[in-house]
C-alpha cells in the first residue's frame, strides 16, 4: 500500500500532529508484524507492505487518506492506539 501527498498540490499541508498520528500509527503496524519491517512512514510518501490481505490494504489506505486530508477519526479506528 503506498500514498503520497505529491499530488495534492502546492496548498495542501499536513500538519505535524497529523504526521505524527500517521508516524504512530504506521509504527503500531510494524511492531505488532502487521505490515513488514521496510514500512516508509512519511512525511510525503508513505509505504507498507506485507498487509495481510486486500481489503487490509483498502481500510488502511482509507484511514491514511483521511488523516492527511484533516480527518483523524479512521486512523485509530484502522489501527487502534496501544494499550
Amino acid at each position: 500500500m503506498k500514498a503520497d501527498t505529491l499530488t495534492a498540490g502546492s496548498g495542501h499541508a499536513v500538519d505535524d500532529a497529523v504526521n505524527d498520528a500517521v508516524r504512530a500509527a504506521i509504527t503500531r503496524l510494524v511492531e505488532n508484524r502487521k505490515v513488514d519491517l521496510d514500512a516508509y512512514a512519511g512525511p510525503i510518501y508513505f509505504m507498507m507492505q506485507g498487509v495481510q490481505s486486500e481489503d487490509r490494504a483498502r481500510e488502511l489506505a482509507a484511514a491514511l487518506h483521511a488523516a492527511l486530508y484533516g480527518d483523524l477519526g479512521p486512523l485509530p479506528r484502522a489501527v487502534p492506539p496501544a494499550s
